[in-house]
């Protein structure tokens, strides 16, 4: 006798806004993830990089930049919450009172123990499905960052950066970040 295959019901947008407001989850794929809180040197290396995005962002007057923990609604069933995103001007049109409808210029995901095989493996293909047109890798333990540049509906990689470069983007051109004091602590 053949035993049925039972799947778990997919959840949806809805379902996800009935979660608890004192821990942090994401949706990817209909099923609900909780991430714990980042450690420390994950906070301070996300706090630099935003730091320099922002700095040059209004500087240029070139869009807005997001931090974790804030919603990305890519659909109902994928709503996640990069560490750090950035909006192009032209895409202001995205940004709603309560959360980010649709796919950012520019996610960074900084990696942890507990979310880089979501950060490398599924969440970049959602981001690269939806039309995320750069993602950042960073690698707190490396001290590195891998930038991705979108082409048709998969990244390629653009360059890899350690400790020792300045992060250029092809996205924001002109940005120039120096590693050393974004790893520096």
């Amino acid at each position: 006798m053949i035993t049925p295959v039972t799947r778990k019901a997919k959840l949806t947008y809805n379902d996800y806004l009935k979660t608890p407001d004192d821990k942090r989850y994401e949706l990817i794929e209909g099923e609900l993830i909780m991430t714990p809180s980042p450690v420390t040197y994950h906070q301070w290396v996300s706090k630099n990089i935003e730091y320099e995005l922002e700095r040059f962002v209004r500087e240029k007057i070139t869009g807005r930049v997001f931090d974790a923990p804030y919603d990305v609604c890519l659909d109902n069933e994928n709503v996640l919450q990069p560490d750090i995103l950035y909006i192009s001007r032209e895409r202001f049109n995205i940004i709603g009172e309560k959360n980010v409808q649709g796919a950012p210029d520019l996610v960074v995901e900084i990696l942890s123990e507990s979310t880089a095989y979501n950060d490398l493996i599924k969440k970049k293909k959602l981001y690269a499905r939806h039309g995320v047109k750069e993602y950042w890798i960073v690698d707190p333990g490396e001290k590195s960052i891998e930038v991705y540049s979108l082409v048709g509906k998969e990244y390629v990689i653009s360059s890899s950066f350690s400790i020792n470069d300045n992060l250029e983007s092809p996205l924001l051109t002109g940005l120039n970040i120096e590693l050393a004091s974004v790893f520096s602590y």
